[in-house]
C-alpha cells in the first residue's frame, strides 16, 4: 500500500488555471473532476497582475483564459511564453480566433489553443498532450524547412522532397531523425505521386472539429514512403478552389512540429489566410524560381513582399533551380544571378531533367538513381550550412 501511494502522488498531474470567467472555471471543475491524479489550482484576475505567479511550484500545465483583443494582455502572454520556454507548457484559450491572433501564438510557442465554449473532453485531451514530455526533458522544437514557388513549376516539390530525405538521412541507421514531409498545396499537390504513395489526409474529417486533430488521428493520416519518411498529403481536388480554416492548419502544424525533428513544407503559390502563419513559424524559408528573367524577377518580387509582409519572420533566401549555361551560349549566367540577389541568394541548383524525371516516374530518391548527382550534392551543401548557421546559434544559449 505504501509504495502504491508513493507512486499515487509522484505521478499527480497539477494544471493552473488563470480565468475571469466563472463558467469557463466550471467547466473546468467538471472536466477533471473525475480525474484522481490530477490537481487544479485556479488563480483569478489578468495575465498582467498575476504572470510571474503562473507556472511555479511544480505545475504540470498552465490554462490561460485570455481576451485575444487586449494587447496588454497579450503582451503580458508573450512575457510569460518566454520565461515558460515550453516548460510547463502553455495552453491558451480565448473567446475568438482569427489569423492574427495565430500568428502571434505560432511566435509565442505556445503548446496549443482552443476556442470558447471549450467541451470538457477537449480539455481533458489537450492538456494530456501538451504534458508527453516529462519536466526537466530536453524539449527539442522542430527545424521547419518552407518551400514556396516564386513561379509555377519551379521544381519545389521536387526540392523539398531531396531536402526531407537528407535530412532524414543525417543521422544513423539505428536513430534516424523523425522526419515530416507536409504538402500544403491541397488542390494540385503531387508530393505523394511522386513518392508513389497514396494520400491518407482526410480534410472533410477535420475541418469542421480541428479541435480533434491529435496525435492518434495524425498518425492514421500520414503516408511512409520505404526510407521511413513521413508524408502529410491530401488527395488532389483540381476543380475546387477553396481554402480552409486558419485554425486547422495551424493545429494541424503544430501537432506536427510536436512530434518531429525536421518538417518540410512543400507550399502553393496562391498566398491563402493561413499562409502568413507557416512561413513566420519557418526555421528555414526558401523561394525558388528557374533561370529565367521572368523567374528572377517574380523571385525578387516575392522575397521584398514577404520581408514587408513579415517583419518579424524568417528572412527569405532564394534557389535557382535547373541552373544549366553552355560556354559559348548567350543569356543568363551565374553572375547575373549572384549580382540580382546578392546575399538573398541560397544555392544554385544545376539541370538535369532525365535524372529527375526518372527518380519521379519509379517514387525514389535521386540518390538510388544516380549516387552522388550534383543535384543531391548542391542541397546537402545548403542544408549543411543552415545546421552549422542554428549550431552557432545555439551555442550562447547552451553556454
Amino acid at each position: 500500500m505504501l509504495k502504491n501511494g508513493i507512486k499515487s502522488a509522484a505521478t499527480r498531474t497539477r494544471i493552473q488555471v488563470l480565468s475571469p470567467d466563472a463558467q469557463f472555471e466550471a467547466t473546468l471543475r467538471d472536466a477533471f473532476a473525475t480525474k484522481g491524479t490530477i490537481d487544479l489550482a485556479f488563480v483569478k484576475g489578468t495575465v498582467a497582475a498575476s504572470e510571474d505567479a503562473l507556472g511555479r511550484d511544480g505545475v504540470t500545465v498552465v490554462v490561460v483564459d485570455i481576451d485575444a483583443g487586449d494587447e496588454k494582455e497579450m503582451a503580458a502572454l508573450e512575457r510569460l511564453a518566454t520565461r515558460l520556454a515550453g516548460w510547463p507548457p502553455l495552453v491558451v484559450a480565448m473567446p475568438s480566433f482569427d489569423k492574427d491572433v495565430a500568428r502571434r501564438l505560432v511566435q509565442m510557442r505556445v503548446a496549443d489553443f482552443l476556442v470558447k465554449p471549450v467541451q470538457p473532453v477537449e480539455l481533458v485531451r489537450t492538456c494530456a498532450q501538451v504534458m508527453q514530455a516529462p519536466k526537466g526533458a530536453e524539449r527539442i522544437e522542430a527545424e521547419i524547412y518552407t518551400y514556396i514557388p516564386a513561379i509555377g513549376g519551379a521544381g519545389v516539390t521536387t526540392l523539398a522532397i531531396q531536402t526531407a530525405l537528407l535530412l532524414l538521412g543525417s543521422g544513423d541507421q539505428k536513430a534516424r531523425p523523425a522526419t515530416c514531409l507536409v504538402d500544403l498545396d491541397f488542390q494540385h499537390g503531387a508530393c505523394a505521386h511522386y513518392l508513389d504513395l497514396e494520400p491518407r489526409l482526410d480534410l472533410k474529417e477535420i475541418e469542421p472539429r480541428p479541435e480533434r486533430l491529435d496525435r492518434q488521428l495524425l498518425e492514421v493520416m500520414l503516408s511512409y514512403h520505404a526510407s521511413g519518411l513521413a508524408v502529410i498529403a491530401a488527395p488532389n481536388r483540381p476543380a475546387e478552389m477553396r481554402t480552409f480554416d486558419p485554425e486547422m492548419v495551424t493545429r494541424l502544424l503544430d501537432l506536427v512540429s510536436a512530434n518531429f525533428k525536421y518538417v518540410v513544407m512543400d507550399m502553393p503559390r496562391t498566398w491563402f489566410p493561413w499562409t502568413d502563419s507557416v512561413l513566420l513559424g519557418s526555421n528555414q524559408l526558401y523561394v525558388v524560381c528557374e533561370m529565367t528573367v521572368p523567374g528572377i524577377k517574380h523571385a525578387k518580387q516575392l522575397v521584398t513582399a514577404i520581408k514587408e509582409r513579415l517583419e518579424a519572420g524568417t528572412h527569405p533566401k532564394v534557389i535557382v533551380n535547373r541552373f544549366e549555361q553552355s560556354l559559348f551560349g548567350s543569356g543568363l549566367r551565374r553572375n547575373d544571378i549572384v549580382q540580382a540577389f546578392g546575399a538573398d541568394l541560397a544555392a544554385v541548383v544545376p539541370n538535369n531533367y532525365r535524372l529527375v524525371r526518372e527518380a519521379i516516374d519509379r517514387g525514389v530518391p535521386l540518390d538510388e538513381v544516380q549516387s552522388g548527382n550534383k543535384i543531391t550534392l548542391e542541397l546537402k551543401k545548403l542544408i549543411a550550412s543552415t545546421q552549422r548557421d542554428v549550431a552557432r546559434a545555439a551555442a550562447p544559449n547552451a553556454a
